[in-house]
């Protein structure tokens, strides 16, 4: 199982619209929702995977507000809002006013097995895509960090950023390690709400062969 909650890259004016920690704690959103093979095709796209970060970081949004944020225009915004609304990734809080509808983000974050798509060459393109541009997001992330990461208190900064190990499992000795670091994430996953010291702190697993060009079972 992969899981992905890409932290959005903010626009200039982001940091002073900034409302809070989005769907991440929100009552009504779910924890974790498993994409189908419709809506990986849906979410494949820059701008709805970008609305869909900036609703789980700053929280409920109008298009018009989520355009500003994204440097686009309020009208692509509703269109490709819809488009996540039809497969269920965000939805209709029905708090707006007038005419102008209020989205959320339906989940804190989204998973997926490749396998869910096997038999769906379409999906299976939209999920390489998707994947690629999560690691492009980590890479632009890891890059922001380091270029402030002087200016953090050094007790903050002694335990973030990179680290690396090599394990010899199993694959089902792999699963197992997966599952147990997914068990102590979640045991962390709110253990700092309602805390002013407490910090958002995004953690990204990536598990990968050493040797690549070894395939099992050749």
């Amino acid at each position: 199982m992969r899981s992905a909650s890409p932290p959005q890259i903010p626009s200039p004016d982001a940091h002073s619209r900034d409302r809070g920690p989005g769907s991440w704690g929100h009552d009504e959103a779910q924890s974790n929702v498993r994409l189908s093979p419709e809506a990986v095709k849906v979410l494949a796209h820059p701008l709805r995977s970008r609305l869909l970060s900036q609703l789980r970081r700053t929280g409920s949004a109008s298009a018009t507000e989520l355009a500003a944020l994204l440097g686009t225009n309020s009208g692509a915004t509703s269109y490709h809002l819809r488009k996540l609304e039809s497969v269920a990734l965000v939805v209709d809080t029905e708090a707006g006013k007038g005419k102008e509808r209020l989205w959320r983000a339906s989940s804190e974050q989204h998973s997926w097995m490749a396998s869910d798509f096997a038999d769906d060459e379409d999906a299976e393109t939209a999920l390489n895509w998707l994947e690629r541009d999560y690691v492009r997001h980590f890479a632009n992330q890891a890059e922001r960090w380091l270029d402030i990461a002087p200016t953090w208190p050094v007790e903050w900064a002694d335990h973030l950023g990179l680290n690396d190990n090599v394990a010899l499992v199993t694959r089902e000795q792999l699963v197992a390690m997966r599952a147990e670091i997914e068990e102590v994430l979640q045991k962390y996953r709110r253990v700092g709400q309602g805390n002013p010291q407490a910090k958002r702190v995004a953690v990204y697993t990536y598990a990968y062969p050493v040797d690549l060009d070894k395939v099992p079972g050749e």
